[in-house]
């Protein structure tokens, strides 16, 4: 008789393991909007950084404007359910002490204009960055939140 009433006790610890360990590693849903934001700002990105060997005064207003697109953008992403990782990239590629986006416009902010060959590593540093954002963002795979996670942790 006592094994009876230990058997649903058994089944309710297992069945309670099992859905909490599922909610700690739930991962946000493909959202089509982040996506083709991801990939506009991207572009728009790339197109700045091009410029970065002209005055950084000449393309103030385009950088702002940047920046408020990914605010809003970071802003969005925050507020959806299960994205943390997700809004922890845009913190740190918003982070102007960190060697991504932020941080290379703030370099060219401070020299006026960026010297080629260190525009060129740059950018790629920060393209890849945004490039494993938009496979994370469409996959939504393990094997991009992994990659992701590992620059993520890199810069924190």
């Amino acid at each position: 008789m006592k094994d009876l009433n230990l058997k649903p006790l058994a089944l309710l610890i297992v069945f309670s393991f099992a859905i909490s360990s599922c909610t700690s590693t739930r991962t946000a849903l493909f959202d089509q909007y982040s996506y083709e934001k991801t990939i506009e700002l991207k572009v728009e990105t790339t197109k700045l950084i091009n410029k970065a060997t002209t005055p950084y005064d000449s393309h103030k207003e385009e950088i702002e404007n940047l920046f408020l697109n990914i605010e809003k953008l970071a802003e969005y992403e925050k507020n959806k359910p299960n994205n943390e990782i997700t809004f922890e990239m845009w913190k740190i590629l918003t982070d102007k002490e960190k060697k991504l986006l932020a941080g290379l416009f703030k370099h060219w902010q401070t020299k006026g204009i960026l010297s080629p060959v260190f525009l060129d590593e740059s950018k790629k540093q920060v393209l890849d960055a945004l490039d494993l954002l938009i496979q994370y963002e469409s996959k939504k795979d393990k094997e991009s939140k992994d990659a992701l996670l590992e620059l993520i942790n890199l810069n924190t």
